[in-house]
């Protein structure tokens, strides 16, 4: 991924911009073999297949805090979890998990180990 390209991404967001930062390091370094992927509305995690993705959170969600990241993560069951934002079953077997990370401690082994649950499951597809 180039550095510019997620610079652009959280052009004006500097706050969001190291949150990413730091979820982005986490990853590498669970994940030497990632892809990433910079599009306009989010940016994108692959193994084989997509696991997970971090966009801007729209100002809908409840109790958002001022600066954060939205990592979405698909996984064969549903998190239950007050960590949880928003969750949806798009397909039988598939939920999609939103989770709202407004500080650095949040990204932590629980976290990590959801991201690794995707991973997973995203390559046995």
């Amino acid at each position: 991924m180039e550095q510019l390209d997620a610079l652009a991404f959280f052009a004006g967001k500097p706050e969001e911009f190291s949150l990413f930062e730091a979820f982005d390091r986490l990853l590498h370094q669970q994940f030497p073999n990632l892809r990433v992927k910079v599009q306009k509305t989010q940016i994108s995690y692959y193994n084989r297949h997509l696991f997970a993705c971090v966009s801007l959170p729209r100002n809908n969600f409840p109790n958002r805090p001022q600066y954060a990241i939205l990592v979405t993560l698909g996984l064969a069951r549903p998190l239950n979890s007050p960590r949880v934002a928003y969750l949806v079953e798009p397909y039988p077997g598939r939920w999609t998990h939103h989770l709202l990370i407004g500080q650095q401690s949040e990204l932590d082994e629980e976290l990590i180990g959801w991201v690794q649950e995707a991973y997973d499951f995203s390559a046995t597809k």
